[in-house]
C-alpha cells in the first residue's frame, strides 16, 4: 500500500513537510536562530488550561489514516476530520466519548474538508499518477498527475463511497463551499498557489482561483464552471518580508447570506462581492507590512468585520515570542463599513501572549463561538494550543481561555500541535496534527449563549448567520 507523499517543492508546511524553497527556508531559519535562547527567554504558561477550559476526550488517529491532520467539517452528529492520508469520520453525538465511524484511506496531502448533505469535498494538493484512491505519488512536473477535489458520498457515514474528481490548476490547498441559491446546486472556490513555469499544470502568473459546479443530484458530472483572475494587474510581489506574493489566494470565506467573501491571498486582504457565485470581483483590498502571508478569514455574525489570521513562518517556526512581538504572526482585526460597498478599516492586532520559546506557534484556523450579538472566536496557534478570544472591543481584543497540551508544563501531556479548531454545538474540537482530534468544554458566562444555537451542518468557510435554537 502507498505510503503518504513526500511533499513536492511548492506545497506550504514547512515544518511537517520539508521546505518550501531557499526563499521560506531563509525566513524561517531567521525566525528560529537561538532557539534555546528563545526557550529560556520565553517560559510557558502556568497550565495547560484555563480554568474554564475542561478536556473531555482525545482520539489518536488511526491507521492507515494516520499522517498530517489538517481541517474539520461537521454534519449532523458527525464530524470529519480531514488528514494527508485521506479522512475520518467521528461520530460525535456524545461529545465525551467520540467513536470512530469510518477511515477512508485516499492520499493526496492537505485533506481540507467540506460537506454538504450527502457529499463530502476533499482538497488533494500532492499531485498522484491518477485520481484514484492509492495512485502512488507523483511530481508537479507531469502534466497527466492529478490534484484538486474529490468527491465523496458519506449517505452511509460507516461507508463512504468515492464519486468523481476534479482537477484543478496548482491542485487544492484550501476548498470553500458556496451553497447555490436553488439548493441543488454547490459550487466550490479553489484556491491553490506556488506556480513554476516548470509544472505544466501550474505555470504563472497564476492570480485566480478554480469554482466547480457541482449538481447535487449528479456529483459525477461535477466539473469547473469558471476560473476567475482576481488580480487581473498582479497581487502583491514587492513587500518586504512576504512568505510569499500573492499567487491566488491561500483560503477564502464565504458569507452567503450577506453575498460577499473575504479571501486570504498570501500578499492580499480582500472582500469579494459574490452575488454571482461564477463571477466574484473585489469590493476592497488591503495590505499590511506586518502580514506576511494572509492565511485565512472570519467573519463576525453581522458580517460587520473580519479577522485575518498571518501564518508568519508557514507553520513551521517559533513566533510567540516576545522578540517577534505581538504584530507579527497574528490575526488583524478590521471593520467593515459602507453598506453594500464596504471597506476594511483596520482595528487592531491579536496575538496570544503565553510565550512559547521555541515550539513551533502562529495564528492558524479558528471559528466564532455563536453567542448572538457578540464577538467571540476559537482558533489553533499550532503548538500554542487553543486560544478563546473576546474582540467584542474590535481596538482590544483579549485572550479569556486557553488550551495547551505542553509538556514543559505536564510531564504526562504529549505535544499538541493544533491545525484547526471550531465549535460546534455546545463543544470545540481540535484537529491536532500529532494527536488527533480533541474534545473541549468551555464553562463560561460570557458564552452560555451559543449553547442555545445548533447546527444541522456546519462549514467553518461557510458562514452560517446565527440565532438561538438555530444556526
Amino acid at each position: 500500500m502507498p505510503t503518504s507523499p513526500a511533499p513536492s517543492q511548492r506545497r506550504r508546511t514547512p515544518h511537517r513537510a520539508g521546505l518550501a524553497g531557499a526563499a521560506i527556508a531563509g525566513l524561517v531559519l531567521s525566525l528560529v536562530q537561538a532557539p534555546a535562547a528563545l526557550a529560556d527567554a520565553n517560559p510557558p504558561g502556568e497550565g495547560t488550561s484555563s480554568d474554564n477550559i475542561t478536556h473531555l476526550a482525545n482520539i489518536p488517529k488511526p491507521s492507515p489514516v494516520d499522517g498530517t491532520n489538517s481541517d474539520l467539517a461537521f454534519t449532523g452528529d458527525y464530524a470529519i476530520g480531514g488528514n494527508y492520508d485521506g479522512f475520518v469520520i467521528y461520530d460525535i453525538s456524545t461529545p465525551a466519548e467520540p467513536e470512530i465511524t469510518a477511515t477512508v484511506l485516499c492520499e493526496g496531502g492537505q485533506g481540507d474538508v467540506s460537506v454538504s448533505g450527502d457529499l463530502l469535498y476533499f482538497s488533494v494538493d500532492y499531485p498522484r499518477e491518477s485520481d484514484e484512491c492509492g495512485a502512488p505519488e507523483s511530481s508537479p512536473t507531469d502534466a497527466d498527475a492529478f490534484e484538486g477535489i474529490r468527491i465523496f458520498d458519506i449517505s452511509d457515514k460507516a461507508n463512504p463511497q468515492y464519486v468523481a474528481a476534479v482537477r484543478t490548476d496548482c491542485g487544492s490547498h484550501t476548498n470553500t463551499l458556496l451553497p447555490g441559491e436553488d439548493g441543488e446546486t454547490d459550487y466550490i472556490y479553489v484556491s491553490s498557489y506556488a506556480p513554476s513555469e516548470r509544472y505544466p499544470n501550474c505555470r504563472p502568473p497564476h492570480d485566480k482561483i478554480s469554482i466547480i459546479e457541482v449538481p447535487k443530484d449528479d456529483p459525477a458530472s461535477a466539473a469547473i464552471a469558471a476560473e476567475p483572475v482576481l488580480f487581473p494587474d498582479g497581487g502583491n510581489h514587492d513587500q518586504d518580508n512576504l512568505l510569499r506574493p500573492t499567487e491566488g489566494c491561500h483560503d477564502i470565506t464565504v458569507f452567503p447570506s450577506k453575498d460577499i467573501a473575504a479571501g486570504a491571498c498570501m500578499g492580499d486582504g480582500l472582500i469579494l462581492d459574490i452575488a454571482d457565485p461564477l463571477n466574484p470581483t473585489i469590493i476592497d483590498q488591503v495590505r499590511d507590512e506586518n502580514f506576511a502571508f494572509w492565511h485565512s478569514a472570519t467573519f463576525t455574525n453581522d458580517a460587520k468585520g473580519v479577522l485575518f489570521t498571518d501564518e508568519l513562518g508557514g507553520g513551521g517556526a517559533p513566533t510567540c515570542t516576545e522578540e517577534i512581538g505581538p504584530e507579527r504572526g497574528a490575526n488583524a482585526v478590521y471593520s467593515l463599513k459602507g453598506g453594500n460597498s464596504p471597506e476594511l478599516s483596520f482595528e487592531s492586532y491579536f496575538k496570544i501572549d503565553r510565550h512559547q520559546g521555541d515550539q513551533t506557534c502562529v495564528a492558524h484556523n479558528g471559528s466564532l463561538i455563536p453567542v448572538p450579538g457578540k464577538d467571540f472566536f476559537v482558533q489553533s496557534w499550532y503548538e500554542g494550543g487553543v486560544s478563546v478570544i473576546d474582540f467584542n472591543d474590535p481596538a482590544n481584543p483579549v485572550e479569556i481561555g486557553y488550551f495547551d497540551p505542553d509538556p514543559r508544563v505536564d510531564p504526562e501531556a504529549f505535544g499538541g500541535d493544533t491545525w484547526s479548531t471550531y465549535y460546534y454545538n455546545g463543544h470545540v474540537y481540535s484537529s491536532d496534527i500529532v494527536r488527533g482530534l480533541d474534545v473541549l468544554k468551555i464553562d463560561d458566562d460570557r458564552l452560555k449563549g451559543a449553547e442555545r444555537v445548533t447546527y444541522d451542518e456546519f462549514n467553518p468557510q461557510s458562514q452560517p448567520v446565527y440565532s438561538p435554537g438555530r444556526g
